[in-house]
């Protein structure tokens, strides 16, 4: 590979690649920043600096970079079959044995599962697959699916759709129809102003489920979709009332759930699946991420076996992808659960990094820019706020989140902004004494942040 200056390479970028969720404009003013390199949990640019990648990539490197066992994996398979369809009554061996781990394991219910290229792809066959489920249940009527504001399903039509950000709903006639949402679990914004403890506010946001399935008619409402934990949207942590109350519902009113694991799978909250950790059982489960750490492009949707048996006695199932169970994919995906598994990183997230996080957490509540400090597993929130008392907001020019996250790109560390919280995901390989390193890098880009605040009268 011939060598190119950071300058030749981002000229080159501005030219011809176009990012997602980007103003372009404002990138080629800018630059982008090039990472040429990776190694456990940190990556460096084409300028030499290190970084602590506390997003673990978005969300997926969940075993950290530079796990060999997963280089060669996809090297041994595409040597022996780089790729095949699974049309026209054809399987592959990789894609085999990864659908009997995944029944293995994935909780009880599930012994069938739909591969897709991504959790976009996922998300769109959950719902071609329910309103398929309900016309072969005869209830062709139940075609509307209820998600939540604020929700992030995925960016293609369908997956859109489900998400509830209205900046993706305003570009491109979103959503489509026969998809509605409801208020999202959000206790800072939306529970606390009322006075509401976290668990009073968890049964009364499920109570929105029931009040728009009534509203809409029961025999008309197909399905609920839910991430346990909104990661895109700010790592909402619902609270422990909430998920056992939307499960009542459904049951009651016999409506597929949902739960979007794209996020969560794969350890990141504890458990195997962000389901267990919050305490329900849901009928459909999409996951993406994770089951690759992202080293490849892979997802797919698992299949309660009452679902299932409807759809397999069905006949035809008019839907699927050229890559559903692409073989290095499934390659790699199976070394990357092996790993998980020999190196024990649920259980390490569960009783050892988790809890040291949370500790740390609590720690950081202390900050004089942190009004709430959430985590679970390895996910966390900073609710930023110009006062500690009341909670009151910034004022939303000033942009309190991007104000951080320039100093935490600054200081060598990705962390994400959302509105005004600061969210991590690190790669579930990290050890106490990365988390040590990462809170240092975050309190430090806080105390900038602070003095940012003091200096420009953002306080007042």
């Amino acid at each position: 590979m011939t060598f190119r200056t950071t300058a030749e390479l981002q000229a080159a970028d501005t030219a011809h690649f176009l990012h997602p969720f980007t103003d372009h404009q404002g990138l080629a003013r800018k630059g982008a920043r090039i990472i040429r390199r990776a190694d456990n949990i940190y990556l460096w640019d084409s300028e030499g600096h290190k970084i602590l990648d506390a997003m673990s990539g978005l969300w997926c490197v969940n075993v950290g970079y530079g796990q060999q066992a997963l280089v060669d994996a996809a090297a041994q398979q595409m040597q022996q079959l780089p790729f095949y369809n699974a049309f026209f009554q054809t399987a592959t061996e990789p894609a085999i044995e990864l659908a009997e781990v995944l029944a293995e394991i994935t909780p009880p219910q599930f012994q069938h599962v739909f591969f897709s290229g991504s959790g976009s792809e996922g998300n769109d066959t959950v719902v071609r697959m329910v309103r398929r489920y309900w016309d072969l249940a005869g209830q062709p009527d139940r075609q509307i699916i209820i998600s939540r504001d604020n929700a992030y399903h995925g960016s293609t039509m369908a997956g859109a759709s489900l998400g509830g950000m209205a900046g993706m709903h305003a570009q491109g006639g979103l959503p489509i129809p026969g998809i509605v949402h409801i208020g999202q679990p959000h206790w800072w914004e939306l529970g606390r102003p009322q006075g509401l403890s976290r668990e009073a506010f968890g049964l009364q946001a499920a109570q929105w489920l029931e009040d728009r399935i009534q509203a809409l008619g029961a025999h008309r409402v197909a399905a609920f979709i839910g991430e346990p934990i909104q990661g895109a949207g700010g790592v909402i942590i619902p609270p422990s009332t909430y998920w056992p109350a939307v499960q009542r519902i459904c049951q009651r009113h016999g409506i597929l759930l949902v739960s979007d694991e794209v996020i969560c799978g794969f350890g990141r909250t504890g458990n195997w699946w962000g389901c267990q950790t919050l305490g329900y059982a849901p009928d459909l489960m999409t996951f993406a991420k994770g089951v690759t750490s992202g080293y490849v492009p892979l997802g797919g949707v698992m299949v309660a076996e009452r679902v299932a048996r409807v759809l397999i006695e069905g006949g035809e199932f008019n839907h699927g992808y050229t890559y559903s169970g692409h073989p290095v994919a499934c390659a790699v995906a199976l070394a990357n659960i092996a790993l998980i598994r020999r190196l024990q990183l649920v259980e390490h997230v569960r009783d050892d990094v988790g809890p040291y996080l949370a500790a740390a957490w609590r720690d950081m509540a202390q900050h004089p820019l942190v009004g709430d400090a959430e985590s679970c597993g390895l996910m966390g929130a900073l609710q930023l706020v110009k006062d500690k008392q009341s909670g009151a907001a910034f004022d939303p020019a000033v942009a309190i989140g991007m104000v951080c996250r320039g100093h935490c790109f600054a200081q060598g560390i990705v962390m994400r902004a959302v509105g005004d919280r600061m969210i991590v995901a690190p790669p579930l390989v990290i050890t106490r004494a990365q988390i040590d390193e990462m809170v240092a890098l975050i309190r430090r880009c806080l105390d900038l942040t602070l003095a940012d605040a003091q200096a420009g009268g953002w306080l007042h």
